[in-house]
Order: structure tokens, then sequence, then C-alpha cells
């Protein structure tokens, strides 16, 4: 099983006296070296530009995350899930899995990024500010960049497992996967029979059931296999694939 998050915008620096600096060839899939490269380098050059802010479409305060996208190569790291922290990882609770836990997190798990692609669980990395809709030049939309670079290596490390995919939709789009191996899972608010997505509560819950999962003495292995852990939690509902259209796992909160 691999289990696929979204990044997030809240991160947390690491200490800026660890000696730990980003190395690209660390990373899982470090055949991409070349194209992370070309994506830090356009980053840092727009990120250093007077028209950041709307290129990079953020707000003020996160100017300073902006501003550190160019210096990426220098600035401290620490593994993905000590630097992401925003709703779906404090969900997720990574920093109270044990060792065991940990590892099948790093072999697992694999986190979609505007700069990096994806990178795995424990790949170190430094904080930095690039969502996956934006436009870099001579690179265009990263997104489609991505979609093009991750197919091949994607497709090989997948295989035939299942995909439990907590991604959003511009993350989702960099790699689809084969409908009938993915499930893509959504969350429900449900109140007088009516449902409604909520989406700090969808990230919420992504995040829960991601820990959920690698707290199971065993991997699971199939789309009832994770249904029944999921169970344990909300009212659970399971849609097949429709051509195109992978499985849906719905969790529906009341």
């Amino acid at each position: 099983m691999k289990i696929l998050l979204p990044p997030s915008e809240g991160k947390t620096a690491p200490d800026s006296f660890g000696d730990n600096r980003l190395d690209l060839g660390s990373l899982i899939f470090p055949d991409l070296c070349e194209a992370r490269t070309e994506v830090m380098d356009s980053l840092a050059e727009v990120s250093a530009g007077e028209d950041a802010q709307s290129v990079l479409k953020v707000g003020a305060k996160a100017m300073a995350e902006v501003g550190a996208n160019t210096q990426l190569s220098s600035s401290p790291a620490a593994e993905s899930w000590q630097i992401y922290t925003g709703v779906l990882y404090e969900a997720l609770g990574a920093s109270s899995l044990s060792e065991a836990e940990l590892a099948r997190a790093a072999e697992d798990v694999l986190i979609f990024s505007g700069l990096f692609g994806v990178t795995g669980f424990a790949d170190k990395i430094p904080v930095y500010r690039c969502s996956m809709d934006v436009k870099l030049p001579g690179l265009g939309n990263l997104g489609i960049y991505w979609k093009k670079q991750l197919a091949e290596p994607m497709d090989r490390m997948v295989g035939d497992q299942l995909v439990v995919d907590c991604r959003s939709g511009s993350y989702q789009k960099t790699w689809p996967g084969p409908a009938e191996q993915v499930l893509q899972v959504n969350n429900f608010t449900e109140k007088d029979g009516q449902r409604k997505v909520v989406t700090h509560f969808a990230k919420h819950a992504r995040g829960e059931l991601t820990g959920l999962l690698l707290r199971q003495p065993r991997p699971a292995e199939t789309i009832d296999e994770v249904a029944e852990v999921a169970a344990q939690r909300w009212t659970v509902e399971i849609r097949p694939a429709e051509g195109r259209k992978p499985h849906q796992l719905d969790l529906v909160s009341k």
C-alpha cells in the first residue's frame, strides 16, 4: 500500500544550528534532480522579484517563507513530516509514531510538492513556499510540469499496489494513478440528513486516517481492509471506480 499526501501551507523551520541541508540526490526518485534544480532556480528568481507575491499567489504574511525560497540549498533541513505542520499533519500525529511505524511511513507515504514533485515521509527538506498551481518562468504550470516528470517513476514504484489518495485536487492531477488501484479519500459532515464538505475537517480526517493506517499491526492491502480501519472512527461508504474515476472512500462525520 502507498499513501499519498499533499504538503501543507503551514511549515515549521528546523533548528538553524542543525547540520542537515538539502541534498537533492538523497530524495526519493534521485533521477528527478535535474527537474528539481530547474524548479528551484526558477522559484528563487521569482521569489527575489518585486512581483513575487502575485506570481506565487500568497498573502503578505507568507512573504518570509517566500524569502526562504532564495536560499533553499543553504537553509536547515529536516524530515518532511517535521517540516509540514498543517491541519492534516497535526491530525496524523507523526511525533507519536513508534520507530517501526515511522519506518513504515518512510516506506509507504509519499508527499506531493510544487517544489520537489514528490518526497518521501522522511526525506530532508527546508522550509519553502510554492504551491502546485503556480506558473514559473520557463516551466509554466507546475502541475503540468510535474505530471510529465512523475509518470514513469510513480508507475514504477506503485506497481500493482493499492493507493490511498489523501491529496487535494491540484496534487491529484500530477499523478492520478490507475483508477482500479486508487482509493480516493473524502470527508463529509452530516447534519439533518444534509452532507457538506468543510475543508478544515476534510484535511483533519485524511490526516487522522493516515495515522490510523500507520498504527495498524500490519499494513492494509485491500480497499475492504482500509474501510475496516476507517470504520473505527467514521461512518464509511465505498463507491466503486467508474471509468477513469477511482474508487471513493467517503468518511462521514456527524
